[in-house]
């Protein structure tokens, strides 16, 4: 295995997005993993749902940009989307320097918390990497 980096206190999807846990609001943040971003190569553009999107689990709710190719980014939840990283609009490459922090992509208040526990740990989401 590499040296890339998943965390432990993320849940995953197959899609490769990460998902930090629920607030007491019930909103969630979404990024993607670093296996993602190293697949896509050097990030130029990040496309981004609109504050105030509903999105189903599964819907295509943005798009990564690289030198190499475009991908969707998945909704991994139903909700709606609360936030969203401006800064990528001018710095992208964070979501390759720092797919877990600052490249975060969206927030998103989900309608089911329970929903969580269908996603991936992170040993789950290695084997499927495998």
């Amino acid at each position: 295995m590499s040296d890339l980096d998943y965390p432990s206190d993320l849940r995953y999807t197959s899609d490769h997005e990460w998902i930090r846990e629920a607030d007491e609001d019930n909103v969630v943040r979404v990024g993607i993993t670093s296996f993602a971003q190293d697949a896509l190569g050097d990030v130029v553009y990040v496309s981004l749902p609109a504050v105030g999107d509903a999105v189903a689990a599964g819907d295509a709710c943005g798009e990564v940009e690289s030198t190499k190719s475009v991908s969707d980014i998945y909704a991994p939840l139903a909700g709606e989307v609360t936030a969203v990283n401006d800064t990528l609009d001018g710095t992208p490459e964070l979501v390759n320097s720092d797919p877990y922090g600052e490249g975060w992509m969206f927030e998103l208040r989900i309608e089911d918390r329970a929903a969580l526990d269908g996603l991936l740990d992170s040993a789950g989401y290695v084997a499927t990497l495998t």
